[in-house]
Formats: C-alpha cells, structure tokens, sequence
C-alpha cells in the first residue's frame, strides 16, 4: 500500500476517530508512547498508521510487522487476545527477537482492534519498565474502550467501502503541549540556566536542539546559534556514530534516565545525563575523567529516515527468523513469511544456482508465468540473475528503464519499476540470489544498499546451514529407518499396527524401536524401548538391542529373563547410555499377556466393551546401569477384542504436564476412540499428540491385540 489512499470521507473519519481514542487512552493511562497498527491481509502485513510520542523516524524500523512474525503485535491480532509485557526481561523470554530489537526496559501492551470477529489491526501502549506489575481496573477498561471505539471506526470505513490505509510511513500525533509558561517565567529559567556551572540543552522528539544555554555551547564546542535546531550528529562530527545511539533511544523508548560519556576531539571528556518526558529530553553536560571503557554520544534519528542503531537492531530482529530455521523449507517459510513483509517488496524471489541452471526456492508477488521462465534457466542465458550470480555484486535499479533495455525478452522485468538483486554469498561462493520488486520507482539510498545486502548474506549463510542440515538428517534418518523393521510378522488371530514419527525440530536422531516377534504358532512378543540420547551412536544401540530381543525372545525365554539378558549384554557392549524397554509375551490361545518393564512407560490395556486401564506392572531400573537387576513380570488378561498400547514417551511427555497426568490422559482417549481398525487408532493417537508436542521428540507406538470373534 502507498501513501494517498486515504481520501474518501469514511476513512478520513475513522483516521480521526483512531486520534481520538489513541491521545485520551494515552492520557487515561500514563502511557508514554502508544501506536495504532493496521492488519493490511494480501500483504499478511501490519503496518502502523498512527503514532504518539515517538518520531516517525524513530519508529520506521519497526512500523512494518510481519503477520507471521512471534512478537507482541502479530501475536496479539493472530490469536485475538491481549498481549501484556512487563520489562525487558519478560520480553527476552516470551518474545526473544522484538527483545533484540527493542533492547530498553519498558512496559507493554497489545490488543487487537476488532468488529463482529473482524480484526483490523492492533493498539500498542509503552510504560517505563518500572511501572506496576499489571494494568489497573482503570487502566484497562481505558483501554478496552478505546479498542472497542477504534475496532467500531475501522469497520464503519470498510462497510462503507473507505477502507482505512496506511501510507508509507506512519502519521504523527503530537503529544498534548505543556502549559505554557508566563514569559517571566520563561525568562528566569533561562537567566536560571545561564549561572549554572554545567551545561543544559533540550532536543525535541526528532532530536533537534530547542534549547541549550551558554555553557552547553562552549562545551560542545560550537557557538550557540549554529547549534539550534539542528541535530547534535549533525553539527558535531564527533557523536556522529550510529553504534553509541543507544542512550538516546533508550531514553526516548522506556522514558527513563541514561548518562554515558563522550570524547570531543582532542582530549575533552564529557558526560552527559538524559532525562526525557512527553515532548523531548533534557540533558546535562559537563566535563568528565576519560571512563574505563569507550562511551559515546548516541546518532539519533531523523524524522524520517529510521536511525541507524534502530536499523541495526532491526537487522538483528529480522535475522533472528533465519536462526530459529533449520532445514531449507524452514529458511524459505521465514523469508516468505517473516522478512519479506517486514521489507515492503511487492514481490520477490529466493533462487539457487545448482549445476549451471537457477532453481525457485520461493516467489511471491509475480506472476505464475513470469516465474515459470526462470525455472531450471541456465545461468549462460544472461538475466539479471545471473549476472549477479557471475559476479557477487548486487544490482539496484531505482527507475525499470536501464534494466528493460539491457533484458527486453524477460516479461518478469516489466511487472516492477524497483529491483534489487542481491546475491547470496556463502563460503567464499555465490550460490544463488534473492530479487525484490516494488511496483513503484525506489531510490535505493547508502542504507538501504548496505542492510539489504547485509540480509542477502545472512539468507545465504541460512541456506547453507540449511542444506547441511538436510543431508546430514537425510542420512541419519536413512540409518534409524534401516534399523527399524520394515514389516512386522503376520501372526494368526492377531491384530497389530505400529507407527514411528521422527522429531521435526532438531537435527538430532533418536532411540526410539518397536518390534513384534513370532514365537511359535499361537504366541507372540511385543517390544518397544527407547535408547537414551538423539544421535547417531543411540541409534545404533538401538539396533543392537532390538537385534539381542529377537535372539533372546527366540529361545522362548520368559520377558523377565529376556530383559535380564539384554541388561547384562550392556556391560560387552562398553556404552554409557541408558535404555527403557517394555516386552509383553502374547499367549493367544490362554487370552493373557505377561509384561516386563525396564524403566519404561506403562501399558494401556483397552478393554472389549471400552474403557481402558493403565497396566500398573512392577518396573525394573533402566537397561544399562545394574548388571544383576531383575526385572519382575505381570500377567494380564488379553481376551478377543481388547487392544494393548506400548508405547515412547514422546506419545505423553508436553512441557509443565505431569507425566503420571499425561499417561491417565492417553488412557482416556484410548477408552473412547473407535478400535475397529488399529490403524486409524494408531494415526489418530499419533495426531493428537503432534497437535500438542509441536515435534519435540520421536513418538513411537505397537498396538495390538486378539481378534474380536466372529470376524
């Protein structure tokens, strides 16, 4: 969306309405600092329209939001719920990548704007970090109500098709004036100011000095009238530093006091004490002893170029999404959905070079055809592309006219008027590149130039990552499934099935194995275990255990020597890890099963006519660390139609759920699920628990039992 979009009557009102709401919900709750973001749905955007308190500049870095993106906002109008942070450290853990980008002690609160189950965007609110722990009763319902009146005006616009539009950059309400001072008294703090001995001056919210007296001047070095209304980084060399603006944003973001100290070339240290409000921050200066280490004055923002240090630390944010990615579908997930909306491309591109020819990772904002040409291109056909490929250079072009003649052939040339194209280095190698397209014209300033290259690395250092990953997790997966039975034994009367579902976070493997064994005619053994550890190494003694179950189990060895045996096999096999194992011997023609544990967890018996038990068998220790353990059996009743459940623990373990609570829970749903067919009970076990675990760790499950008579 560009700027002058806003011009029909309904949305020129709810514009007016937000500002309303917003100045009276920010003087109803002291808050400091407060925005209004609108949801912008065919870009899966957020974009802010409003903001109080904080210069445009200042806020730029972050006024575009991903809807996909794990911070406050996005969260707040994805789940419909109010999102409420209490100082940086709460940030850091519930919300780590906005902690990076906005590293000052404040407080926080979102809520989303809302109409009849229509969410429209969301109002953000800043405290000091020091503020009370919660919100007021007051407080709330302030806000509350300034939701519900903005959530009512931006619905009314839509209905009336005026939808409310956020311009390129975000408009800016003026905080409530101070009252002004009878001009005497303007008078004597000034004189006031002049007989202090240290040096005083006020910048604005966009930084621009409105007043310093003479002691400050002579301080900085510069008389007085060069220094108004200019920007300290701009008239003084010296603090130009985009790496010492911290202070500075500090003091405007959480509305507390910072100091720092500063060298004015050649040897003259000053310290310097912020201390801000509504409309500005004062600050004092003085001379000071050089400190123990470097501290410098802070570059701050423009009103409408975002500041540097913000820029960095939203550099920061945006690759934070590349980090939390593992495999390549991650790293192409986060860049389509978390950084490409945060950028404001109407289209872009993520493609690799392999083998001389281009392959599409992902595109978004062109046409299916355009695209399409660019699939398994040869890099020897001269686009754009892959000159950048060739080279390692990135290209920029502001107007489409250069490009379009250089490329007349390719359509895709023509669907923008802004391209950047920016290769993607890794390992001293460009392996492909990422385009971006804007439908208007972009001038592709320094900044611009640098972070978007800056990114393009980070993108490429992730893909390389990526792929590493997904190879050596290829082969890894590629050795645990060659070590887990392919098929498992048909055996007369009995029914079975059995699934295995490998952890889809981490690059680990795990020790998870089931096994069914024949025994003779009329009997069978049921095995699961899991090895201790997610590597390679568990893996292969997994391998070996379930190999020594089948010699064992073979004998016809009742389960608690068949687990006596394996534990002692441990002390050959000169292991330090642990394994949890449970065996049951199915004696079909007598309906019992008889089980043996080693530290594992219990089975669930599902009985003919519903209703499911936890089989509550004597466990022995873990496989591995007692050589001369015993392991004590049960014997359970197993007639026609009842269903036994061995299972891993990654079928019940869930962060803050008590294991004892989890397995009662497993037992319920199995009592109530549809046991006609094993399968279909095994997947919906299966999906229930990756609902909830988010992929955590291997899930491994055997279920089986007699034939019910007359089938």
């Amino acid at each position: 969306m560009t700027g002058g979009q806003r011009t029909g009557p309904g949305a020129a009102r709810a514009a007016a309405e937000l500002d309303r709401a917003l100045a009276e919900a920010v003087r109803a709750t002291g808050s400091h600092a407060a925005a209004v973001f609108l949801l912008v749905r065919e870009e899966q955007a957020l974009r802010m329209e409003v903001v109080t308190g904080l210069s445009s500049g200042v806020v730029k870095p972050w006024s575009r939001l991903a809807l996909a993106a794990p911070v406050p906002v996005a969260t707040a109008v994805r789940e419909g719920r109010p999102v409420w942070v209490r100082g940086h450290a709460e940030l850091a853990r519930r919300f780590a990548r906005t902690a990076y980008a906005l590293p000052y002690d404040l407080a926080m609160n979102v809520v989303p704007l809302s109409t009849d189950g229509t969410v429209w965007g969301a109002l953000q609110m800043l405290w000091p970090g020091t503020r009370a722990e919660r919100l007021t009763p007051a407080e709330e319902s302030a806000i509350a109500s300034a939701a519900e009146r903005m959530g009512a005006a931006l619905g009314r616009a839509a209905a009336e098709d005026d939808a409310l539009r956020p311009a390129d950059a975000p408009r800016v309400l003026p905080p409530e004036p101070p009252a002004r001072r009878p001009a005497d008294e303007a008078q004597a703090a000034a004189e006031l100011t002049e007989r202090l001995e240290v040096g005083m001056f006020a910048l604005d919210l966009e930084g621009r000095f409105t007043f310093l007296n003479a002691r400050a001047a002579e301080l900085l070095g510069r008389a007085k009238d060069d220094l108004m209304h200019t920007r300290p980084w701009d008239a003084l060399p010296w603090l130009n530093d985009p790496a010492f603006e911290d202070p500075y944003l500090g003091a405007l973001f959480s509305r507390l006091p910072s100091k720092f100290t500063a060298l004015r070339p050649p040897d003259h240290w000053l310290s310097f004490l912020l201390s801000p409000d509504a409309t500005g921050i004062s600050v004092r200066v003085r001379p000071s002893g050089a400190p123990e280490g470097n501290s410098a004055w802070p570059s701050a923002p423009s009103a409408t170029a975002p500041s540097r240090a913000g820029a960095l630390y939203h550099l920061l944010y945006i690759s934070a999404g590349l980090t939390e990615a593992v495999g390549l579908r991650d790293v192409t997930a986060a860049v389509s959905d978390q950084i490409m909306p945060v950028l404001g491309a109407d289209g872009f591109g993520l493609l690799t070079a392999d083998e001389g020819r281009i392959e599409i990772l992902a595109t978004r904002g062109f046409s299916p055809s355009s695209t399409a040409y660019f699939e398994h291109l040869p890099l020897a056909a001269g686009s754009q592309g892959a000159q950048v490929v060739e080279t390692g250079v990135p290209a920029f072009f502001s107007r489409p006219d250069e490009l379009r003649r250089a490329h007349p052939d390719i359509a895709l040339y023509r669907e923008m008027d802004g391209w950047a194209f920016l290769p993607l280095n890794a390992s001293g190698r460009t392996i492909g590149y990422c385009v971006l397209g804007y439908a208007e014209g972009r001038p592709f300033g320094p900044d611009d130039r640098a972070a978007l290259t800056s990114l393009a690395g980070m993108i490429a250092q992730a893909l390389e990552r990526a792929r590493l990953y997904d190879a050596k997790n290829l082969l890894a997966r590629g050795l645990q499934n060659a070590l887990l039975p392919r098929s498992l034994p048909g055996v007369p009367g009995l029914r079975v099935a059995a699934r295995y579902l490998p952890a889809t976070r981490g690059m680990d493997i795990g020790g998870d194995f089931y096994d069914l064994i024949r025994l003779d005619g009329s009997a069978a053994a049921a095995v699961i275990g899991d090895v201790q550890g997610h590597n390679v190494g568990a893996a292969a003694l997994m391998g070996q255990v379930r190999m020594a179950v089948h010699a064992h189990a073979s004998t016809g060895a009742p389960p608690g020597e068949v687990l006596a045996r394996i534990n002692r096999l441990f002390e050959d096999l000169e292991t330090d890890l642990f394994t949890s194992c449970l065996y049951a011997r199915l004696d079909l023609p007598r309906q019992r099963a008889t089980l043996a544990s080693a530290g594992h967890p219990p089975a669930i018996v599902r009985h003919p006519g519903g209703g499911a038990d936890i089989v509550r068998a004597p466990a022995g220790i873990l496989l591995g660390i007692e050589a001369d353990a015993v392991y004590p059996t049960a014997e359970i009743p197993l007639p026609p139609g009842a269903v036994l459940l061995l299972y891993t623990d990654g079928l019940v373990e869930r962060p803050g759920t008590d294991i004892g609570t989890a397995v009662r829970d497993l037992a319920d749903r199995l009592a109530t699920a549809p046991a006609d067919s094993l399968d279909v009970l095994a997947d919906g076990l299966i999906r229930e628990a990756r609902s909830t675990d988010q992929g955590r760790d291997d899930i491994a499950l055997l279920l089986v039992g007699p034939e019910a008579r007359g089938r």
